[in-house]
């Protein structure tokens, strides 16, 4: 099984800005918002008053602004689909699993558009934005990884981000992902 993260690691960018600044320009209410999202980043990166679970909840209140969701995830696949990156078509394998902190309803569609069977992210209400469990991220990703597979080989491990070390560790082999390229993990204590 190889694992990928998703995010500026097969897709060209981060989907739930790009999802955010999409929903924004059809849906300018959505700014209404901001004073909120600002307070709550404040409190989540210089305070450290509130988790990235708290402050993500408050950023993905602008789903309720939207009249159909569904709707809109699929325009904005339509129109982002080619942000997949060539590598992946080129390392792709039938058992694939995505590890993503972006929202499962944001995720699930373009992997099942590509392919993509197996797939864990950030589970969100995508009418609320309200978290169900804590944001897939950094060693939750382990977490859930070894709930779903228990002691499941990882042949390989593919992330943009050393954020991801935890899954890092516990794969075969792990790289790291630069735009299109690929090069081995460098740990910096292993």
């Amino acid at each position: 099984m190889n694992v990928y993260d998703f995010d500026k690691t097969i897709f060209d960018g981060d989907s739930t800005a790009k999802f955010y600044i999409h929903c924004l320009k059809k849906y300018p209410s959505i700014i209404a918002l901001a004073p909120s999202l600002i307070c709550a980043f404040l409190s989540y990166k210089v305070f450290k008053k509130k988790t990235k679970t708290q402050f993500k909840e408050i950023m993905y209140r602008f789903v309720t602004k939207i009249p159909d969701i569904d709707k809109e995830i699929e325009i904005f696949w339509d129109e982002n689909i080619s942000g997949i990156k060539n590598f992946y078509s080129e390392t792709r394998q039938e058992d694939d699993l995505i590890i993503s902190a972006s929202p499962e309803f944001l995720i699930f569609p373009i992997c099942e558009r590509i392919g993509i069977k197996n797939m864990m992210a950030s589970k969100v209400d995508k009418l609320t934005g309200k978290y169900s469990g804590e944001n897939c991220h950094g060693e939750e990703k382990v977490i859930r990884f070894r709930n779903e597979y228990g002691d499941k080989e990882i042949e390989k491990f593919y992330s943009d981000s050393y954020i991801d070390t935890p899954l890092a560790l516990i794969a075969k082999e792990s790289y790291m992902v630069f735009g299109e390229e690929i090069k081995p993990w460098v740990f910096k204590n292993k």
